[in-house]
């Protein structure tokens, strides 16, 4: 058997030869043209390898369930017809795979993220998880989603935290300033079971919502983000001293997140034409909750972006922050490499770009901001800005206890302990 795909029009077709059952004479072969109902070129050679792995295994295949969903009538018939698969009225419908519900979720995302209702850095995450667990599901051959029970989604992740501990703990490679970083280690951490756990649901929920099954196998651990002090962690007052003399040909890009706190995301976005240099503030949409941003730009920051703008001459399009190694604008995965060497060669341990953004918030609510205007200034809620920032500011408490031990309020006096700081009347 001799098949090849090749686009007819707009679709692709199946074409070759093949012996069997379909030609009474010995060694006949029979040629086909046979439609793969796709316009997609990557879809079809997909489409060929399974086709292929199911003729070469016979009609036990497990992928003939799979094929009979995504191929045409005519196309399956003729195919299951060489080894003998019953494909005819009377022959068991097909069952859904998980191969089957992974690739429309995944046209359903791009849908979204067309819509402007997603995220495409969302997307691609969602995505990750997607083919992590197609990997697990690959690893214990199972193709169907029947077969997908909650006992099955518990050993992933079990599964799955396994390989993240693995890839936390291997010692790590000296690496090239421009290296490319391997993208488990700085994509994943230890909570991105609970990450993964959230989009798995996601995806169950869509397949409920597909009428592809009737219940969603997969339950929640809480929500990625509900506890509120895991993962809030500001630099101290050292470490940035620390990281700022270190900073060297990095310093634009450790001035833009210490005085901004924005994410990675908007960090290496951020282009000149949102800089107001009449007003000096950098006005930008942030990308994943597509909120506009404000923010005042210090005068340490703008000496260094003046000198930047000044050297380069950039155009307005142009992106602020460089990849110092090669020049080209600074992508994610790059900017959370370089913070990482920098706090390596400064002695701050965990340094990445994120911890800016708790540094900024924490920093500004010590200073004697409110919550509301952190909120304004990150993009993000007063909620939020109360639930992860606020419990690290202990000024914030002080000038709670200073205002409840100060005379006054229901009882015009002030609390034991304040009464017993004040000097005592002299007797009559």
């Amino acid at each position: 058997m001799t098949f090849r795909i090749q686009k007819r029009g707009r679709t692709w077709r199946l074409e070759g030869r093949a012996g069997g059952r379909l030609r009474r004479g010995a060694g006949e072969r029979e040629r086909f043209r046979l439609s793969l109902g796709t316009e997609s070129g990557a879809a079809a050679q997909t489409l060929l390898n399974k086709i292929e792995c199911a003729l070469t295994a016979g009609p036990g295949s497990p992928l003939w369930s799979e094929l009979r969903g995504v191929l045409p009538l005519e196309t399956f018939e003729k195919l299951a017809a060489i080894v003998g698969l019953d494909a005819g009225p009377n022959a068991p419908p097909a069952r859904p795979t998980w191969a089957e519900l992974a690739e429309r979720f995944t046209a359903w995302t791009a849908q979204r993220v067309a819509l402007d209702k997603l995220r495409a850095s969302t997307r691609t995450r969602y995505l990750q998880t997607v083919a992590v667990f197609g990997q697990f599901l690959k690893e214990r051959g199972i193709v169907e989603l029947e077969q997908i029970r909650r006992d099955v989604v518990d050993d992933f992740k079990a599964w799955r935290l396994a390989r993240v501990l693995a890839k936390n703990a291997a010692p790590e490679t000296p690496e090239q300033p421009d290296a490319k970083p391997r993208p488990e280690r700085t994509l994943f951490s230890g909570r991105s079971v609970v990450l993964d756990t959230a989009i798995l649901h996601r995806v169950f929920v869509c397949a409920v919502n597909f009428e592809v099954v009737t219940r969603n196998p997969v339950q929640l651990d809480g929500r990625p983000g509900d506890n509120a002090e895991r993962g809030t962690l500001p630099f101290k007052g050292a470490d940035l001293d620390k990281l700022r003399s270190a900073a060297g040909e990095d310093l634009l890009t450790f001035l833009l997140l210490r005085w901004t706190g924005l994410r990675g995301s908007d960090a290496v976005g951020l282009r000149w034409e949102e800089i107001d240099w009449d007003a000096l503030e950098i006005n930008r949409l942030t990308v994943k909750r597509r909120r506009r941003v404000v923010l005042p730009i210090p005068q340490e920051l703008l000496a260094v972006l003046e000198m930047e703008r000044d050297s380069r001459q950039p155009a307005p399009e142009d992106r602020v922050l460089l990849n110092p190694a090669t020049g080209k604008p600074l992508t994610r995965p790059r900017l959370y490499r370089r913070i990482q060497m920098l706090g390596r060669r400064a002695g701050v341990p965990h340094a990445h770009p994120h911890r800016f953004r708790d540094t900024f918030a924490v920093d500004f609510l010590a200073r004697g901001g409110s919550p509301y205007d952190v909120a304004k200034l990150l993009g993000d809620t007063v909620d939020t800005i109360e639930k992860h920032y606020a419990p690290f500011v202990r000024e914030l408490r002080e000038r709670a206890r200073r205002i409840m031990e100060a005379p006054g309020g229901l009882e015009k006096t002030g609390t034991p302990r304040a009464q017993e700081r004040a000097p005592a009347k002299p007797p009559n």
